[in-house]
């Protein structure tokens, strides 16, 4: 049981949210699904489950774990018709009460391992590379999908103990992955008056530590500078959104090209 009550700063359904932000939801799920063909998928840190479905239409098997209990809730709640949670193959999708640092799951249970946006609230991160090498099958694959730090208008979250630049995030895989791919998302380059005037009011309110914690919050603060916000939906759909693939970038080096950063380690 965590002692932290993250579901005020997950995702879930309903949540308002700008276009960018739903473009980003779509775009960590679009991207880990070429790697789940016909696979067992495990999702750490899942939330409130938004992706799984998504993911199940193409993997074997699909199971979320998450520490938090209103998250677990809200995702055994959005599955909990049978005949929407299966998926093509007749599999289940499995929701399951998880610490990323001890993983319940027998040695070699799955072909990849994902985990979004979460890597920063675990207290030992290293921990959790050796379980998801652990859970992983010889040729399993891990996927990390982390806001990048070296973003000029990076905005750390509460509840964070450590953010990754990729020479750092490289460095806490390579042992268990020595195969390690990164990639760039969403570029950085702001453009316009507009832009440029909000990009510098995030900057100076992040110095002033003048920004909410709750998404809920900060929702008041989206719509204020982007207009009108649409509700997340339930579930993630096919081409909800458009989607760029994202671009392959060097793990020696920090980037401050790219909002968004996708490790992919191969055992």
């Amino acid at each position: 049981m965590t002692s932290y009550d993250y579901s005020i700063i997950t995702e879930r359904p309903g949540l308002l949210a700008s276009s960018e932000q739903l473009e980003r939801l779509y775009h960590r799920y679009r991207f880990a699904s070429q790697y789940a063909h016909r696979k067992d998928v495990l999702e750490v840190a899942c939330g409130t489950g938004i992706g799984l479905g998504y993911l199940s239409h193409f993997a074997h098997s699909v199971t979320g774990g998450d520490i938090d209990p209103k998250n677990l809730a809200i995702a055994r709640a959005l599955y909990s018709d049978h005949s929407t949670q299966k998926n093509s193959n007749g599999r289940m999708i499995e929701i399951a009460e998880l610490d990323a640092h001890h993983m319940q799951f027998p040695d070699r249970s799955f072909d990849l391992v994902v985990l979004f946006e979460a890597i920063y609230y675990l207290k030992d991160a290293p921990r959790f590379i050796a379980e998801a090498a652990r859970v992983l099958r010889e040729d399993g694959v891990l996927i990390i999908g982390m806001v990048n730090k070296d973003w000029e208008d990076f905005l750390p979250s509460p509840f964070s103990f450590s953010y990754y630049s990729i020479p750092e995030l490289h460095a806490l895989i390579r042992d268990s992955f020595p195969r390690v791919e990164f990639y760039g998302a969403f570029p950085t380059q702001v453009q316009g008056v507009l832009a440029h005037t909000i990009s510098l009011i995030k900057r100076v309110a992040v110095r002033l530590d003048i920004i909410p914690g709750s998404l809920e919050a900060r929702a008041f603060l989206k719509r204020f500078f982007f207009g009108p916000l649409s509700p997340l939906p339930d579930r993630v759909e096919e081409d909800m959104c458009e989607y760029s693939a994202p671009v392959s970038i060097p793990s020696h080096i920090r980037n401050k090209d790219y909002k968004i950063i996708y490790a992919v380690g191969r055992k």
